[in-house]
């Protein structure tokens, strides 16, 4: 990993180059790299970054320290709607749907390296890579029920495409975690190392695909966007409806509060 240099170092971002790869490092190891509205400015900065230098060819997203992305950072609370309801519809729209859409739509091949969580709209983010490996200590949950909520981030897309509609309703509706091996076996991830071999075999694959045909992989992300994801727009903006709709029940109050006080949630399926 030495061959990469700094290019910019955001408040929670880090972003790096060697030769033409990219390397986008989620930079809060302390939260576990949780996503909250500083991260996604960072990103997104990133990415426009990225997108815009034609001499970078490929990236590497990753986590800095032990998780990749533990999800949203409850803790940062939500802006309310008129009604005091929180706003997760705008939050989602504002915050996460421009940096999901900026991977799946960026011209160049992206991998993501999974070390330890993707949760939440963790999972979502590590899922919208094109390529995704993942360390022996991986694991992906969509941990939104957990806390009377819907899978959003395009998770309720990228996940039935990769892996079927029977294994994404028990992800979605079990919220149990799905590790690095059963990630692989099912078809979430395309391959798993040794938590100490993950960086350099990712900076490998993406070192390769650096030096390839890029307009090539552009046009067969295009293709293969057409096809299983033609209607992400539409989806995320469903995911944000129901998104909503979960905010002004009370099971997502019982759910938060419990997470925050770390106790188990006693839901009234209201």
């Amino acid at each position: 990993m030495s061959d990469y240099e700094l290019v910019h170092a955001y408040e929670t971002v880090n972003l790096h180059r060697a030769g033409g790869a990219a390397r986008i490092e989620l930079n809060r190891p302390d939260k576990r790299n949780a996503w909250d509205a500083t991260l996604s400015r960072d990103l997104k900065a990133a990415l426009a970054h990225v997108a815009e230098d034609d001499t970078l060819r490929a990236v590497l997203l990753t986590g800095a320290g032990k998780g990749f992305c533990s999800g949203a950072d409850l803790s940062a609370g939500f802006d309310p709607t008129p009604d005091g309801t929180p706003d997760l519809r705008t939050s989602l729209h504002e915050r996460y749907h421009p940096v999901i859409l900026g991977l799946r739509t960026l011209p160049k091949p992206v991998v993501a390296a999974v070390n330890g969580a993707a949760a939440g709209v963790g999972c979502s983010l590590a899922l919208a890579a094109d390529l995704v490996l993942a360390g022996e200590s991986a694991y992906f949950l969509l941990a939104f029920v957990n806390i009377g909520l819907v899978p959003d981030g395009g998770s309720s897309a990228f996940i039935p495409t990769r892996v079927g509609l029977a294994r994404a309703t028990e992800m979605a509706m079990l919220g149990e975690r799905i590790g690095a091996a059963q990630a692989l076996e099912w078809g979430l991830v395309n391959a798993v190392h040794p938590d100490e071999q993950l960086l350099p075999a990712a900076s490998e694959l993406v070192a390769h695909l650096a030096i390839g045909p890029t307009r090539a992989y552009a046009g067969a992300k295009r293709q293969l966007n057409a096809w299983c994801f033609g209607g992400l727009e539409a989806q995320l903006a469903l995911e944000a409806d129901v998104q909503q709709e979960q905010a002004g029940g009370a099971d997502f109050v019982e759910g938060a509060t419990a997470f925050l006080q770390k106790r188990p949630p006693q839901f009234t399926g209201r």
